[in-house]
């Protein structure tokens, strides 16, 4: 709040009041009145102020000069200290810190226990492929030759986690259970390929890299986009789109968390299709994945509904699905693969048809419909026209 601000609060309180003192005596009660307002707002500004856990994927935009101040350098700092021996990085750590030298077993989720799978490089919630974009970022915005050295570093993690045949493990070294999935989930594969094109091409931030690097970017990139094309779901041998994670083996959909059930996947899929629309010049296989991914979100739609996240005085988040006539199209986030009925799902794994049979806990703690196709359908008319239909 500005000191003219509160002035003007503080003479129209004392105006109300029915003041009758001098001028002299007014103005010294206006000024005890202001300490006392900046003084409350120092201390309410203080407590909000509070330095927060900051994670890697809240620094995505941080703008060009934010890397050359004395906070930019102090968080790369901090990023790379907690890249791991393999190259890749934990997820959902605090940037604002570095890393203490007895994390090596220690989850940073607190209701994670130690030792678990959150302590392992990963692919999730926009883990390594992020602090590669901002180590890049670093390498040519201020040539920290720290910052260069860790993301060869971790650029090398990409390629050993990789698959044979393109896609890409939640986690890495692979373990049991389905942190080893190829997974779409979260933007994982979607987000660690577009590092690859993007640095495949020498494009900002990455033209510092050398040719044999970007050749090898490259041919990551497209055996992902290979794999892309092997998870695609048919049915009736008609394509449709993705899950949120494959089998690494079979390719086909797969359960991950209890409620995360087989399904075709309608933000998951409209990430990877927009990838797929991204490449200069398609192939058959490309074209016909695209087309077939807007058929199915066309077909998708769901019409007359809005889904809202509300935030309470509490700070609980709940979501609200109501009746509106002129709210755009909504997608549930999963589909019966074999009826395309929108389907929900608490932590007990039973299908269930109404999201209303779903317990509070789960309604409120997960993104059960998606505007995001939208976007894709958006730009598909365009991309047609540009790959000749």
């Amino acid at each position: 709040m500005k000191k003219d601000t509160l002035e003007n609060q503080c003479a129209i309180m004392l105006a109300c009041q029915g003041l009758r003192s001098s001028v002299n005596e007014r103005k010294s009660m206006l000024q005890r009145s202001i300490q006392v307002l900046l003084v409350t707002l120092a201390m309410s500004m203080g407590a909000m102020q509070t330095p927060a856990a900051v994670p890697v994927e809240r620094l995505r935009d941080v703008p060009d000069g934010w890397f050359a101040s004395a906070e930019g350098k102090s968080t790369i700092a901090n990023i790379i200290s907690w890249q791991n021996a393999n190259g890749g990085w934990w997820k959902s750590y605090d940037t604002l810190t570095p890393r203490p030298a007895d994390a090596k077993s220690e989850s940073t989720n607190p209701a994670a226990p130690k030792d678990s799978w959150s302590a392992t490089s990963t692919f999730d919630n926009q883990a390594t492929y992020t602090e590669l974009t901002l180590l890049a970022r670093a390498v040519t915005l201020t040539n920290d030759d720290a910052a260069k050295d860790a993301f060869q570093k971790g650029l090398q993690f990409v390629f050993d986690a990789q698959y044979d045949h393109g896609g890409f493990p939640q986690r890495f070294p692979l373990e049991k259970g389905y942190g080893r999935y190829i997974t779409f989930n979260d933007g994982a594969m979607a987000g660690t390929l577009k590092v690859l094109r993007d640095a495949g091409r020498g494009a900002p931030p990455y033209a510092f890299l050398d040719e044999a690097t970007r050749a090898k970017c490259l041919a990551a990139f497209n055996k992902g986009i290979e794999c892309i094309l092997l998870c695609q779901i048919k049915v009736d041998g008609k394509l449709t789109a993705w899950c949120q994670q494959h089998d690494e083996v079979t390719f086909a959909p797969q359960l991950a968390r209890a409620y995360e059930l087989p399904s075709i996947c309608s933000t998951e899929s409209s990430e990877i299709a927009q990838l797929l629309m991204s490449i200069e010049n398609p192939g058959p296989e490309i074209r016909a994945a695209v087309k077939a991914a807007a058929e199915w979100f066309e077909r998708s739609k769901i019409h007359g509904k809005r889904y809202d996240r509300l935030t309470d005085a509490d700070g609980r988040v709940s979501r609200l699905l109501s009746d509106d006539p002129n709210a755009p199209p909504l997608w549930a986030r999963f589909y019966d693969i074999d009826t395309n009925r929108p389907f929900f799902c608490d932590r007990d794994g039973v299908k269930r048809w109404d999201l209303n049979e779903v317990g509070e806990e789960r309604r409120r703690g997960y993104a059960w419909y998606s505007t995001a196709p939208a976007n894709f359908l958006k730009h598909y008319p365009q991309w047609l026209e540009r790959t000749g239909g």
